[in-house]
C-alpha cells in the first residue's frame, strides 16, 4: 500500500509543476466547469452518500454526526456554487506582499506564488472533499486528500467527478489524488512523506490535530 501511495504523491508532484504554469482564467474555468460537473453528476454523489448513511447508521453512529455526513441536493449545490464564487475572486498569486530596499541598494520583493503539494487530512464531512481541494486550486497548489473512512464512498464519488471536470479543462486530473485506504498505518505513513508533500493540514478533531 505505501508504494501505490508514494506512486500518488509522486504524479501529484510532477502535476503541480505543470499547474503552477496556468492562467489565473484557465483555473477559473476549471472551477465553473467543476461546478456544472458536479450539478450534473448530483445522483451519483447522492448515492455514494448513501451508502456511507446506511453504513454509519448499521454502526450506531449518533444522529448528530450523520448529519454531517449526509449530502443532499441542497448541500451539493451550495458546493457547486462555492466553486464559482472561488473563480470569482481575484488571482492570488504574483501579489506583492512585501518589497524593500537593503542599504547595498539591493531591493527585495515577497512575492505570493504557490506552495506546490498540499496535503489534508480531514473526518467525516464529505463537503470538504470539494472546498480543501478549491481553495488550494485556485492557488494553483497539487492536492492530496485523505479523508475519514466514513465518507470514502462519498468522497470517491465526488473527486471522481472533479478529476474529470479537470481533465475536461485540459489540466492535468493528477493535480488532485485521494487517498483510498482508510487504516491509521497508512494515514501515519502518508503524514511522514515530506519528499512529496509542502504542506500538511488537519482539518478535525483535537485529537487529528494532535496525530498530525
Amino acid at each position: 500500500m505505501y508504494e501505490e501511495i508514494e506512486m500518488l504523491a509522486k504524479r501529484a508532484r510532477a502535476a503541480s509543476v505543470r499547474l503552477a504554469q496556468t492562467s489565473d482564467d484557465g483555473r477559473n474555468g476549471a472551477l465553473r466547469a467543476m461546478a456544472q460537473a458536479l450539478r450534473e453528476s448530483a445522483p451519483a454523489v447522492l448515492k455514494a452518500n448513501a451508502a456511507d448513511v446506511a453504513a454509519a447508521r448499521e454502526k450506531g453512529t449518533k444522529e448528530s454526526l450523520i448529519d454531517r455526513l449526509l449530502l443532499t441536493d441542497a448541500r451539493i449545490e451550495d458546493m457547486a456554487a462555492a466553486l464559482e464564487s472561488l473563480a470569482e475572486l481575484p488571482n492570488p498569486l504574483g501579489r506583492t506582499l512585501e518589497q524593500r530596499t537593503l542599504e547595498s541598494g539591493i531591493r527585495l520583493e515577497r512575492v505570493s506564488v504557490p506552495l506546490g503539494v498540499v496535503a489534508v487530512v480531514y473526518e467525516a464531512r464529505p463537503n470538504v472533499t470539494s472546498d480543501a481541494w478549491s481553495l488550494c486550486f485556485k492557488t494553483a497548489n497539487a492536492v492530496i486528500l485523505k479523508g475519514g473512512s466514513d465518507a470514502i464512498h462519498s468522497n470517491l464519488a465526488i473527486t471522481k467527478v472533479l478529476r474529470s471536470a479537470i481533465e475536461a479543462a485540459g489540466i492535468d486530473p493528477n493535480v488532485l489524488q485521494l487517498i483510498e485506504a482508510t487504516d491509521h498505518e497508512t494515514t501515519n505513513r502518508f503524514m511522514q512523506m515530506n519528499e512529496y508533500v509542502d504542506v500538511l493540514i488537519p482539518r478535525g478533531s483535537h485529537r487529528l490535530i494532535q496525530a498530525v
